[in-house]
């Protein structure tokens, strides 16, 4: 783990926090790249550096929206696109986008009555049918922001060999 979050008290900081922890490790896989890097595809995967920061940010903005109760915001039906940079991204910009979603998710989650408010998923086969609270949401994103970080090590230290680690000491200063 190349960063603990601190001890908070109350559930929903302490949530938020590892949210944002999860997030920092994605910011930081694309830390001192160039656009043409983060656009690389170092493995055989469609996974690009950019496309991980795109697609965790457009998740983010999307299982929010559904937390409360706003329609989804539409996506590409192409899900190879989502996970690689398009012509006209930039890295900045995709770093902006997740900043605004990151804001704006906790606009949102700080605005609710209680994390145990619910809401129905949208029909899909890879959805539960059963309502999810918004800690089951905040949770999920915690997971997705995770598994996309962890994506993220892996293509970084094929791309230049920088790892997780460095990549905390060399943002950290």
């Amino acid at each position: 783990m190349p960063t603990v979050v601190p001890g908070e008290t109350a559930e929903l900081d302490q949530l938020l926090q590892y949210l944002e922890a999860q997030r920092g490790g994605l910011r930081r896989s694309v830390h001192n790249l160039t656009d043409e890097q983060a656009a690389a595809r170092p493995t055989v995967s469609a996974l690009t550096l950019g496309g991980l920061i795109k697609h965790a940010a457009r998740c983010e903005r999307g299982w929010v929206a559904i937390m409360v109760g706003q329609p989804e915001p539409s996506r590409a039906n192409d899900w190879v696109s989502e996970f690689r940079m398009e012509d006209g991204e930039t890295l900045a910009g995709l770093l902006d986008l997740y900043a605004e979603v990151a804001k704006a998710t906790e606009v949102a989650v700080r605005g609710l009555p209680s994390l145990d408010v619910t809401v129905s998923l949208p029909e899909a086969p890879w959805f539960p049918k059963e309502d999810r609270s918004a800690r089951w949401i905040l949770l999920h994103l915690i997971e997705e922001a995770a598994r996309h970080s962890g994506h993220a090590d892996i293509l970084r230290e094929t791309l230049d060999g920088a790892t997780a680690f460095e990549l905390v000491a060399a943002v950290n200063g």
